[in-house]
């Protein structure tokens, strides 16, 4: 009978450790992930948003010699 008690104490004992291994490793999952988040945000941040800025500034300047363009290529009526 000893061994039966000590057989299923060793089996509650091994899904204990079992669930300790699991969360541990979810654990290091999370805090792994957590840091590929920030060093992706982070990056997303230095370098794309100011390419995103100055796209759009260049963009603008474009628009403006366009529209300076006409004007100056605008024919004037005959009076």
């Amino acid at each position: 009978m000893t061994e039966i008690v000590s057989a299923g104490g060793n089996a509650s004992t091994s899904k204990g450790s079992a669930k300790r291994r699991l969360l541990k490793t979810a654990k290091k999952l999370f805090a792994s992930t957590g840091k590929a988040a920030w060093i992706m945000s982070t990056t997303f941040l230095v370098l794309v948003v100011p390419l995103i800025i100055e796209t759009d500034r260049e963009q603008q300047l474009v628009e403006l010699e366009q529209q300076q363009m006409g004007v100056l290529t605008a024919t004037k009526p005959s009076s």
